[in-house]
């Protein structure tokens, strides 16, 4: 199982995982505003599902050291330009 693991995939089951407990959380809360603050965040969890599917398709079709190299070339570009943006935002 090991040798299947992604980056994508491992950030997904994460994001899924805390996003179902804060869903469970908001729901057994008092308020409407809360109820629906777990609907978004349920909302919220499909583009995360698609990337998994996705993430599991490409390993079995490509392999996963192909996958995990483009995945963290994606997540550098994303650093990068967080702080570039970070930097501009700075000398404003």
């Amino acid at each position: 199982m090991t040798k299947k693991l992604t980056l994508f995939f491992i950030l997904g089951l994460l994001t899924v995982l805390l996003g179902l407990i804060f869903a469970v959380v908001a729901f057994n809360s008092v308020s409407a505003v809360d109820g629906l603050a777990g609907i978004y965040a349920l909302f919220g969890l499909i583009p995360v599902i698609i990337i998994i599917i996705l993430d599991r398709i490409c390993v079995w079709k490509f392999g996963t050291k192909k996958v995990n190299k483009v995945q963290f070339y994606i997540a550098g570009i994303f650093i990068l330009l967080f702080i570039l943006n970070w930097i501009r935002l700075q000398l404003q």
